[in-house]
């Protein structure tokens, strides 16, 4: 619930850009650029989330680092990969523990307890081939 409200697009342009400290043209720019993606009304008014705040605050971050907006937009671009491939690891690893679970549950449904076990029988030894058995 929490992460749909930070995904909640809320914010009028003028509100975002003073919550950011920047100005309204700022946030234009970034999203010319691709670095900022805002939702937008029926109507075509920009509406920005807390979400988009925070990625704003990222961008505020890089370029005060001494990024340009390509170096900036190239960093969120891999950070934003970086979170994808984690999300897929955590799935793929998560498959693969309920798949090891599985193949445990199927070899103890598998493995016959001892007591069970059929009782081996004696063999009965043989005379070595060759002479029967006389000296």
């Amino acid at each position: 619930m929490a992460d749909e409200l930070r995904d909640r697009a809320v914010y009028v342009i003028s509100v975002a850009a003073e919550l950011a400290g920047v100005h309204p043209q700022t946030l234009r720019v970034y999203e010319r650029k691709g670095l900022l993606d805002p939702s937008r009304t029926q109507g075509g008014s920009r509406r920005f989330s807390e979400q988009d705040l925070d990625r704003l605050r990222q961008i505020q971050h890089l370029t005060n680092e001494g990024l340009n907006l390509e170096g900036v937009r190239r960093v969120l671009e891999l950070q934003d990969e970086v979170a994808r491939l984690r999300r897929e690891l955590e799935t793929t690893r998560s498959a693969a523990r309920e798949a090891v679970a599985v193949t445990h549950r199927q070899y103890r449904r598998d493995l016959v307890p001892l007591s069970q076990l059929p009782v081996p029988t004696r063999t009965t030894r043989r005379p070595p081939h060759g002479n029967g058995g006389s000296r």
